[in-house]
């Protein structure tokens, strides 16, 4: 899931800098063209390499009204709403203030989301296996009062060197909470409900995109009325109180059939291993 999310990183968080240097350097139309090349041999690519199979599943996938209404996978996908949602909230507002306040030119306004990207790849990778160990709740709620910091001190900055650590704690924390909530929604369809993945994954999906549909959209509005600084304030409030609910995630219960298999196959495993001893 580390992997797959570190993709999502180049993706998403590397299109500022990207588009940054290339406007500034090669030209306007420069960035979309080199995309649309990318995306055809993309595309190429997966039509000569990937040739999945269909397998049909003989679980009943769980419906998507009970996921929705199942508060447990709402928690974790709200975490990933509220993780990012003051990243998409940054992409539109912080080039403008770096042009207002550092007289930043186009290369740098794009440059300054730079070790956010560099850092979410890393924080992906890493928080995948160790969210894990740790407990992907406390990893996600850690990764949540990071994030909420860093939206603080970003106001802060006066120099675009100013804004490198804050940027990279940034990207770093999100990663933190995407890796860890991803593999918990697929851990809470495992026990609440059933081993089918694709609709909680959507839920997963769409809740990353609603912090990025909800980021651009108010950020503008908030910047005219409140300022740049009060705005992130207001972000890091957001994610600072919503980190308490991931407490709910530390031990989420199973459901009566699904706890009733746990104990069946652990009595099973061991009277196969009490057997074994007698046999010796």
């Amino acid at each position: 899931m580390g992997i797959a999310l570190g993709g999502l990183a180049l993706g998403v968080l590397i299109g500022p800098p990207f588009g940054g240097l290339m406007y500034e350097f090669v030209g306007k139309t420069a960035p979309f063209l080199m995309l649309s090349a990318l995306a055809l041999g993309d595309g190429l690519l997966q039509l000569m390499i990937l040739q999945p199979g269909v397998v049909r599943q003989e679980t009943e996938p769980p419906s998507l009204r009970a996921l929705v209404t199942d508060p447990y996978i709402i928690v974790a996908a709200g975490a990933i709403t509220f993780a990012n949602v003051g990243i998409a909230m940054l992409e539109p507002s912080l080039p403008i203030w770096m042009a207002d306040t550092m007289e930043a030119r186009r290369w740098q306004q794009g440059v300054a989301f730079l070790p956010a990207s560099i850092c979410y790849l890393i924080g992906t990778n890493l928080f995948g296996p160790l969210g894990h160990k740790m407990g992907r709740w406390l990893a996600a709620c850690s990764g949540l009062v990071i994030i909420g910091i860093c939206l603080i001190l970003i106001p802060m900055a006066r120099k675009l060197e100013h804004l490198i650590i804050p940027n990279a704690g940034l990207g770093f924390a999100i990663g933190m909470v995407d890796s860890s909530m991803m593999p918990e929604l697929g851990f809470l369809v495992d026990i609440r409900h059933a081993a089918v993945y694709g609709s909680v994954y959507a839920i997963g999906d769409t809740a990353f995109c609603l912090g990025y549909a909800v980021g651009p959209a108010f950020s503008g509005a908030l910047v005219n009325s409140i300022g740049f600084e009060w705005m992130l304030v207001i972000i890091a409030i957001l994610n600072f109180g919503y980190a308490p609910f991931l407490l709910l995630l530390r031990s989420p219960p199973a459901r009566d059939e699904k706890q009733s298999l746990i104990i069946s196959d652990k009595s099973s495993v061991r009277y196969v291993s009490y057997q074994n001893e007698e046999d010796e």
